[in-house]
């Protein structure tokens, strides 16, 4: 009888997907906070592919209340490819002014884009650290699903991951990659170790509940705030 229950990583995968599905058609539109200065933290979080800037409500209203945080974000369309969508993540950055701690947080796809920004748009003068949320940096098993979208970009051997993996040690800034052990999409879940960078495993979690898990809410939070950046070093920590 017992075998025949989900198990706690499955059920918590579903209700998490479900949540992203309810979530999605809010946030449409980009969003760019009012009144940043110079020394204000500002995020911007970058969604994956199917989903809108909607699904980072939760992780939003923790960045604000918690951090202290501006947010900006913004939504691409399903499909578009790593380099494009970067391009429109690069014109969004041209409209806040300099000075400001600037963070960028993605999840799956996302999280390419972050450090596609960085090492080839010329973003590493911005940024101030990269946040990777089960981005499938050594590609993903679904890619071939959409062969002439941005499944091109998202293969093993995909001529984009292969360059952003090469270049992860020309520019300093920071990375954090978290990583879902239960992970169905990026498999193995250590695809989405980023070559450099610290990293942070979560047992029981999967590519969409990591977006919503206290736990990883609690990280992303505490990186923002002030806490001591990643290195470039590789150190591996499970929660």
């Amino acid at each position: 009888m017992r075998a025949l229950l989900p198990r706690r990583g499955d059920l918590t995968e579903t209700i998490a997907t479900l949540r992203e599905v309810v979530l999605s058609p809010l946030d449409l539109v980009h969003r760019v906070p009012e009144g940043m200065r110079a020394g204000d933290d500002v995020v911007v979080l970058i969604h994956g592919f199917f989903a809108t800037a909607g699904v980072f409500r939760p992780m939003r209203k923790a960045l604000e209340e918690r951090a202290g945080a501006k947010i900006a974000s913004f939504t691409h369309a399903p499909g578009e490819g790593v380099e494009r969508i970067a391009k429109k993540l690069a014109r969004l950055v041209t409209k806040m002014p300099e000075g400001i701690r600037l963070h960028l947080v993605g999840h799956s796809l996302g999280g390419l884009v972050a450090r596609y920004y960085v090492q080839e748009l010329g973003g590493a003068e911005r940024v101030t650290q990269t946040i990777s949320i089960a981005s499938p940096f050594f590609g993903t098993r679904v890619a071939h699903l959409f062969p002439i979208l941005v499944g091109k970009d998202l293969h093993h051997e995909s001529e984009v991951l292969a360059k952003l993996r090469a270049r992860a040690r020309e520019h300093d800034v920071p990375h954090l990659s978290l990583l879902a052990e239960a992970d169905r999409v990026v498999v193995p879940e250590t695809s989405a170790m980023f070559p450099v960078g610290e990293v942070v495993s979560f047992r029981d979690r999967g590519h969409n509940s990591l977006l919503y898990d206290a736990r990883s809410i609690d990280v992303i939070v505490e990186r923002v705030r002030g806490g001591r950046p990643c290195s470039v070093s590789r150190r591996l920590h499970t929660i």
